[in-house]
């Protein structure tokens, strides 16, 4: 009996049919047998893998150039970035640190000596460009190694300007052409005026002539609106007026000095520390040194008095003055511990004032899109807002900008974003709220309505002052014939005192007799 391999007989099961009957269960145990193993099933090597060609052609393609604006920047590990939700609170927890609010909308002097931003002027059209002008003003107190540069900023790039503007004295003033908007006017330190023309490069395109400029700092410089939009005029603490045209900058083409005797003395004349232009109005303000508010004559060569009145009601420089852009008859100014409003009908006092404050007031503008909204800046480096509708002799809203004093202020015209320029040359912008920035119903009627009450009160104040003064006066006149001696005067008065002391005294004694009595009565 030869015996038959496992694996061949199970092969010969499968070729047959299955023929399944019942049976009962068996339990069978095969061992493995080593001879088996060596067996090979199969002679034909297999390997296990995908088919793959490679194919090579020549196409045409163009190149180009391309660059992403990061405006967000990148996302933390953990922040899932499709993620509405979450990266919406991921934002409103880092907006709310110290660190991002004191980095978000910054521009900081790049200049290791820090000097004051003494001078802020929006670009008329785009309205992320900023011009700053940085000046120390502290008399022969310049640090060394201090720059004389300005800048135009882009407040979307706050960390580096966008353009330098290098004249060669430091600039106290500087302000756009709202014609040109490339052409932009400076005051200087030393007193000369020059322009730049930013499609030329940094330096300045004409400066005026030393022997012709300002004595002293020029404060305020301002483009008259004309056809051709060249003419400007300036205004310095050496108590003149120079009207210029930038086509020829070799001297100035009208001067006014600022002389209360109207002699044209510049000995006896007002300092000019601020002033104030509209194209509507036949007259132009000057805020001066002594705190009084000049009136001047636009037409200089047309009349013999260009000094036509001045408002007094300061104790300090008027560093800030404008009219109120929807009432131009009413202008702000901002001066020692207070701000005012004015009326041109008024020369005596101011129509509304603000209360004293512990701290002086630097500077001041009225919001270009409500009437009755209007910012100052404080030394402490706080901004307030005013709304007189709603207070006058407090502020609605008080902020701590920052530590060092707040110097200058400037709104844009489109909206209530809010430029503050501080002592350290460090520019802050904050955006109002929309309450703040949208004209309220009826807002200008009542606003013109509160302008003309106050102005009659002022005026029924100021007649009644006159017919007192007058009366005062006339009553002081001496009259030689009817005039009692002094000291007859004096016994007169003397004896009447006595009498009327002695007449209240009886008056008591009767009073204390009749008590008196009356108790005697009761007792009896």
């Amino acid at each position: 009996h030869v015996p038959i391999p496992f694996f061949l007989a199970f092969k010969m099961d499968i070729d047959h049919s299955c023929d399944f009957s019942e049976s009962a269960v068996e339990h069978e145990d095969i061992p493995p047998d080593p001879a088996l193993q060596e067996i090979c099933g199969s002679e034909v090597n297999t390997e296990l893998s995908k088919d793959m060609t490679e194919v090579s052609t020549m196409t045409s393609f163009e190149k180009v150039s391309q660059g992403i604006n990061h405006v967000e920047g990148g996302w933390a590990k953990m922040i899932n970035a499709d993620d509405t939700e979450v990266t919406a609170r991921y934002k409103k927890k880092y907006l709310k640190d110290e660190h991002c609010q004191h980095t978000i909308m910054e521009t900081a002097n790049p200049n290791k000596v820090k000097r004051t931003a003494t001078s802020l002027s929006w670009h008329p059209l785009d309205y992320h460009k900023l011009a700053v002008a940085y000046s120390c003003l502290e008399f022969q107190r310049a640090p060394k190694n201090m720059s004389f540069d300005s800048y135009i900023w882009n407040i979307e790039i706050c960390n580096k300007p966008e353009m330098t503007l290098k004249p060669i004295s430091p600039l106290v003033c500087l302000e756009y052409n709202h014609k040109d908007t490339h052409i932009l006017i400076g005051g200087s330190y030393n007193g000369q005026i020059g322009y730049w023309d930013t499609r030329s490069g940094s330096q300045p395109v004409q400066m005026s002539a030393t022997e012709h400029s300002h004595k002293d700092p020029v404060y305020k410089v301002i483009w008259l609106q004309t056809k051709i939009g060249t003419e400007t005029f300036s205004a310095s603490t050496d108590g003149q007026v120079l009207f210029w045209d930038i086509r020829n900058m070799n001297e100035p083409t009208k001067r006014l000095v600022l002389d209360p005797s109207k002699k044209g003395n510049r000995e006896n004349a007002f300092g000019a520390v601020s002033m104030e232009f509209e194209n509507s109005m036949a007259k132009f303000l000057v805020g001066t040194e002594q705190g009084l508010v000049v009136s001047c004559n636009r037409k200089l060569e047309t009349t013999d008095d260009p000094i036509v009145c001045m408002y007094s009601g300061h104790h300090g420089p008027i560093y800030a003055l404008q009219r109120n852009p929807f009432f131009p008859k009413n202008f702000l100014t901002v001066a020692d511990w207070t701000a005012r409003i004015w009326s041109e009908d008024i020369k005596e006092s101011s129509i509304i004032s603000s209360k004293y404050h512990m701290t002086y007031l630097l500077d001041g503008c009225w919001s270009p899109v409500r009437p009755s909204v209007f910012f100052t800046v404080k030394m402490d480096g706080t901004l307030d807002v005013w709304d007189i509708l709603f207070k006058e002799k407090d502020p609605i809203l008080s902020l701590k900008v920052c530590d060092e004093a707040l110097y200058s202020i400037r709104v844009r015209d489109k909206d209530s974003m809010v430029c503050c320029g501080s002592q350290l040359g460090t520019v802050r912008l904050l955006k109002m709220s929309p309450d703040l920035c949208t004209l309220q119903k009826n807002e200008k009627a009542l606003v013109s309505e509160m302008f003309e009450r106050e102005t009659k009160r002022e005026k029924i104040l100021e007649g009644q002052y006159r017919e007192r003064h007058q009366m005062k006066h006339s009553t002081s006149v001496e009259d030689e014939g009817g005039k009692d001696d002094m000291e007859e005067l004096l016994a007169c008065t003397e004896s009447e005192f006595f009498e009327t002391v002695e007449a209240e005294k009886k008056k008591i004694e009767d009073k204390e007799k009749e008590r008196r009595s009356g108790m005697f009565c009761f007792q009896g």
